[in-house]
């Protein structure tokens, strides 16, 4: 039995870890009366009395958690953005290597990845590793997400009685280049520059698309779409989490896919379409599954020794 406190247990991110919990009797979790969850001191004590600590926090608010931990053996995993590329952290996708895994295993300290950076690296990570794309190639991001992924404050502007009508149609942001998942996303992949990276929301909840367009004349290897597809699939063979789509899924879904077709699942599902001169690869999955709440519950699941989908929805 281990003892799991949730530090930012009201956000979305750490209610829908709540939420799994619900099914699981091999952990005690510990809970900070509402009144003093923002009292440091009595933060510091929950997470020195936990085995595992998640922090659902803004970053200023996770590095502070984090300073108050003095217990050797506290467990921390952290869904912010504050630690994805600090040295001394996990990064919490384990399907990437086994040393990832490993990493997860045996560490004190775990980032749980962003949500559009978990649906780009789990497409590039493998084609750069694999040598099939250039460090230096010019990578283009265009996605979609729930609206749950803003957290609660564009959450209540979507969902507001009387909400401002723009919000009836699609959200494009971050034009500036400076979207926070940028640093992870070129960090963990290898890539020597950022991604041009264009995300938008729109009215849904939950669910989300990744797409990485590509051009194979650039590649280091030329392969067509089907080889693309062929390589990912034996590269996450036997991953619970990650389902690679056989080839032509997308035309048999009559050329439509739907980006919140995965809301409330914690697995991903990759897809490759295309022709000999330009490929898209794509990923679709749960913003706040895999790409966020149940993503953190696999990571608990690798260190406490368990089934690595224990309580979640695959």
């Amino acid at each position: 039995m281990k003892k799991v406190f949730i530090d930012g247990s009201e956000g979305t991110t750490g209610l829908r870890i709540f939420e799994r919990f619900q099914v699981r009797d091999d952990i005690e979790l510990l809970k900070i009366d509402s009144d003093k969850r923002k009292d440091p001191e009595e933060i510091k004590k929950f997470i020195n009395a936990s085995d595992i600590t998640f922090l659902c926090l803004p970053d200023a608010a996770a590095i502070e958690a984090v300073e108050l931990c003095d217990n050797p053996d506290t467990v921390i995993i952290d869904a912010s953005t504050a630690h994805r590329t600090e040295p001394g952290w996990a990064y919490g996708f384990p399907e990437l290597s086994e040393n990832h895994r490993q990493a997860i295993a045996s560490g004190k300290r775990i980032a749980v990845p962003g949500c559009y950076a978990s649906g780009f690296i789990g497409l590039a990570y493998p084609l750069v590793k694999g040598g099939i794309l250039p460090e230096d190639y010019p990578v283009s991001i265009f996605a979609v997400s729930g609206y749950s992924g803003g957290g609660k404050k564009l959450i209540g502007k979507y969902e507001e009685e009387g909400r401002d009508a723009k919000y009836d149609s699609a959200r494009m942001y971050a034009w500036g280049q400076a979207h926070k998942h940028l640093k992870e996303m070129k960090a963990v992949t290898g890539l020597k520059r950022e991604p041009l990276f264009c995300p938008m929301t729109t009215n849904y909840n939950s669910g989300m698309i990744v797409q990485i367009p590509l051009y194979t004349d650039l590649m280091t290897q030329k392969k067509t779409p089907e080889e693309i597809r062929n390589y990912l699939a034996d590269y996450y063979k036997g991953e619970k989490f990650i389902k690679v789509m056989p080839f032509g899924a997308d035309v048999e879904a009559g050329g439509e896919i739907f980006s919140d077709a995965c809301a409330g699942w914690d697995g991903m599902e990759i897809f490759v379409t295309g022709n000999d001169e330009r490929i898209v690869v794509a990923s679709r999955f749960d913003n706040l599954g895999k790409g966020a709440s149940g993503a953190a519950i696999q990571c608990m699941n690798i260190v406490m020794g368990c089934d690595e989908a224990k309580g979640l929805n695959l």
